[in-house]
């Protein structure tokens, strides 16, 4: 049995190394929040859907019948206008889908300065 003097050094150190464990599980084990790994995820999936969705876009610019003469004009632009008009010519715009996933104009400009003819 323990007796009652012994039992305050003992509860410090168990609260002592719950609070380094804590500590060390946060900083260096790779722990998360729950809200933390929700906007990770959020976060990846967005980036995953743009990957995919970014080259077809580009596609769908190369299938317009001057591409070669558009793009010479498209590089002329700034990066935002370039976008913007991805955004509003539709080539961003997937087949079924109302509206422009978030940031898929921005990486389809991208690669349409990159295509060579």
């Amino acid at each position: 049995m323990i007796k009652q003097n012994e039992l305050k050094p003992v509860l410090l150190g168990a609260a002592g190394g719950a609070i380094l464990v804590a500590l060390i599980g946060f900083t260096w084990g790779g722990w998360v929040t729950h809200n933390s790994s929700e906007a990770m995820a959020a976060q990846r999936s967005s980036a995953a859907v743009v990957a995919a969705l970014a080259p077809i876009c580009a596609s769908q610019f190369q299938t317009t019948s001057d591409a070669a003469s558009q793009q010479i004009e498209f590089v002329k632009k700034s990066s935002w206008d370039q976008t913007k008009l991805v955004e509003t010519s539709g080539w961003a715009k997937m087949p079924g889908s109302p509206e422009v996933q978030p940031g898929v104009a921005k990486a389809c400009a991208d690669l349409i300065v990159k295509l060579k003819f």
